[in-house]
């Protein structure tokens, strides 16, 4: 079996320590970083939000260090200039229109073409690359995966409130990124080649100025041989992100492991997906998905238990069943909407939400 690299990309938010308000770093978190993490550290869109990203990680431990060593360098440099930072899809209460775009061409383009879309895209993902051979496998793999994205996505959930409101979803961050064009469910590719054409046909239409500004929730990265997991919430814990990571990394070397078998994972429709996809950001772990095979509702828990089975034959290949069993613990004390809900109904304070997050953000490091 090829060895399934790793990359995992965090969006930060940066926080008033005072006010508990999402408060722009005006890029001196970004600035200070280039000194120790170089290309690892960059700005987003709005100036309250900082990303990092692992380099090249040959296995889950590997991951699991780099995003150890990010975390404990962010919460350093924010610190330096008096911020916290947090973990999480949407802050509880910050509203977008308070929160100023970093000045860049490449977004000062976003806004001009989105308008609004973009200026209120204020939530923040967790991206995972894994490395293939070719681009003929990555198509494979984005028809295949698709299936598995609702099943994920649930367990990321981590984005109940928006701008001070219980907003009745477990992941509201999902609702406010559909706004923006190309984005969701992939459609099905018959090939590497039927989907570059498709890629160029935006770009020469003027639709697009390159492939990454597709946005699906799964997509084949335009330049590098790489598959990218784009629907979870961003999450709190260290232990989630690596839990969920290495999860995404089984699952690419299941598919590739039946293929060899001349198997493969029945494909469904974009639309039957997106109804799990609604499903899981409405409910989280807690809901119903559909079993397409049986035809029936199925608690997501029950389903997330049938994926852990379907990769465990890859896991100890991986090195990665350690990390891969801590979705069960996941499951037990719930995910990050249900912990920051948990929160909010014993203390009624949006304030001590932020403080829980910042909290578990730091957990084991």
């Amino acid at each position: 079996m090829p060895v399934f690299t790793l990359g995992i990309e965090e969006e930060f938010q940066t926080i008033d320590p005072t006010t508990r308000d999402l408060r722009s770093h005006m890029s001196q978190i970004v600035e200070g970083g280039k000194m120790v993490l170089q290309e690892q550290v960059k700005a987003e869109m709005h100036q309250s939000v900082v990303e990092v990203g692992t380099t090249i990680c040959h296995n889950i431990h590997e991951a699991r260090e780099q995003v150890m060593h990010l975390r404990r360098q962010v919460i350093d440099l924010a610190g330096n200039v008096g911020l916290q930072i947090a973990a999480a899809g949407t802050h509880p209460f910050s509203r977008w229109q308070d929160q100023p775009i970093t000045p860049d061409a490449r977004y000062d383009k976003i806004v001009e073409e989105l308008q609004d879309a973009a200026r209120s895209n204020l939530v923040f993902g967790m991206h995972v690359h894994i490395g293939l051979e070719n681009r003929d496998i990555g198509v494979y793999m984005m028809n295949s995966l698709r299936y598995f994205l609702p099943h994920l996505f649930a367990l990321s959930t981590n984005s109940p409130f928006w701008e001070g409101r219980e907003t009745g979803y477990k992941s509201f961050r999902t609702k406010v990124f559909e706004r923006f064009p190309r984005t969701g469910i992939p459609d099905y590719f018959g090939s590497a080649s039927e989907y570059d054409e498709y890629i160029e046909q935006l770009v020469k239409t003027g639709c697009i100025d390159n492939g990454k500004k597709i946005w699906w929730d799964l997509r084949l990265h335009p330049f590098f041989n790489t598959i990218e997991y784009r629907i979870c919430d961003m999450m709190m814990r260290v232990d989630e992100v690596v839990a969920v990571a290495a999860v995404m990394q089984a699952l690419v070397a299941k598919i590739y492991k039946l293929k060899l078998q001349n198997l493969n994972f029945r494909l469904y429709r974009k639309a039957l997906i997106n109804e799990n996809k609604w499903r899981a950001a409405r409910y989280g772990i807690d809901g119903k998905l559909i079993d397409f095979g049986k035809q029936e509702e199925v608690p997501t828990r029950a389903l997330i238990h049938e994926l852990l089975d379907f990769v465990d034959d890859v896991l100890d290949e991986l090195g990665s069943r350690h990390e891969v069993e801590y979705i069960l613990k996941m499951m037990e004390f719930g995910t990050g909407a249900d912990r920051q809900l948990a929160v909010f109904r014993e203390t009624g304070d949006l304030k001590k939400v932020v403080d829980y997050i910042i909290s578990e953000t730091h957990h084991g490091l």
